[in-house]
């Protein structure tokens, strides 16, 4: 085929695609008019829900959820829970830390069905009648939180490691807390924070954790 005749050949295609696609454009509009409510609507209605009960930071809550909802969606998008924040959003950052019956789990990994008849603590339920509880007070003492966007998660997995180990050494908390990244590379601090709590830790202002 020839330079020339191949120009025509493409010319032709894309004058012939363009047709194709005006024509396609104007029949979608014209069926548009006379069909019921769009496709997206009539899918989002197809979504399956499940109604759960389960309690959190101490209430009783029964909430109808959309089965593919994790965890974190069902905190801060339903019940307004936005002290547990979303990172990563694939279970790597810790920041969406929260406890569950107790122990910290990822709650951007926790499908929300899966809490029914379970307990949920988030950071909202640490402190009682506004009084912080000697971590939160430590976090603050030790300047723990830096730009503030890991601490919540830090803050369930310190909970949950001190009331199963209360006397704690600093390589117990390195390894405690190594599955909460902190960018701001606070980890130091937040190390201090812990065992300033657990009371094994150096008084404030004598240096970091050894």
């Amino acid at each position: 085929m020839t330079r020339s005749e191949h120009e025509l050949s493409r010319r032709a295609f894309l004058e012939g695609t363009t047709v194709a696609v005006v024509a396609a454009t104007t029949l979608n509009v014209d069926l548009g008019a006379q069909s019921p409510p769009t496709v997206a609507i009539a899918v989002e209605s197809q979504v399956p829900r499940t109604t759960i009960r389960l309690t959190v930071n101490g209430v009783a809550e029964r909430v109808e959820v959309e089965d593919r909802w994790t965890l974190v969606e069902l905190l801060r998008d339903r019940l307004g829970l936005t002290g547990t924040k979303i990172g990563c959003d694939r279970g790597e950052c810790g920041a969406c830390t929260v406890l569950v019956d107790d122990k910290p789990a990822y709650a951007c990994s926790q499908l929300a069905v899966w809490m029914d008849g379970r307990e949920v603590t988030t950071v909202e339920g640490l402190a009682r009648n506004g009084v912080l509880t000697p971590l939160q007070q430590a976090f603050i003492d030790h300047d723990a939180p830096q730009c503030g966007f890991c601490t919540s998660g830090q803050l369930m997995t310190a909970t949950a490691f001190l009331k199963n180990t209360p006397k704690p050494t600093a390589a117990d908390v390195r390894s405690a807390l190594a599955g909460n990244l902190c960018r701001c590379a606070s980890y130091n601090h937040y190390v201090d924070a812990v065992l300033a709590a657990a009371g094994t830790g150096p008084v404030r202002g004598t240096g970091g954790a050894q």
